[in-house]
């Protein structure tokens, strides 16, 4: 008989258990963490000859900051004249709006050139 009335005991015990879970984790089910990747998006178009635009958009209800960097390579191809130049933006977004930026490969003059190592990131503003 204890046996029985243990099982019983243990059952409404998970009962219990189960039914203040559920509830509890239907409440933080709307909090999951955000990432400004979901409201932030990055695009780059050439324009010109030597010039690439850097465009993002943020649809972000925050204020957010963002940064770019890139590199312009001239004479990639060569030894003796190849050079590269680093460069970097920062952008500030009080708002959802869209903000450009370009690369200007002008410095290599008739030398070939190349824009690379491209990187963007956004956070949310501090201020």
């Amino acid at each position: 008989m204890r046996s029985t009335s243990w099982a019983r005991w243990a059952t409404c015990a998970l009962a219990v258990a189960v039914v203040a879970v559920i509830p509890l984790s239907a409440a933080f089910a709307d909090r999951t963490p955000r990432s400004l990747s979901s409201c932030t998006a990055f695009d780059q178009a050439d324009k010109g000859e030597d010039k690439v635009e850097f465009t993002i958009h943020s649809t972000c209800t925050i204020p957010i900051d963002c940064a770019i960097s890139w590199r312009v390579v001239c004479a990639p191809e060569s030894r003796k004249r190849r050079a590269t130049h680093a460069s970097n933006t920062r952008l500030s977004f009080p708002s959802a709006t869209t903000q450009t930026t370009e690369a200007s490969a002008a410095v290599c003059g008739d030398d070939g050139w190349v824009i690379d190592q491209i990187q963007w990131s956004c956070q949310p503003n501090r201020d």
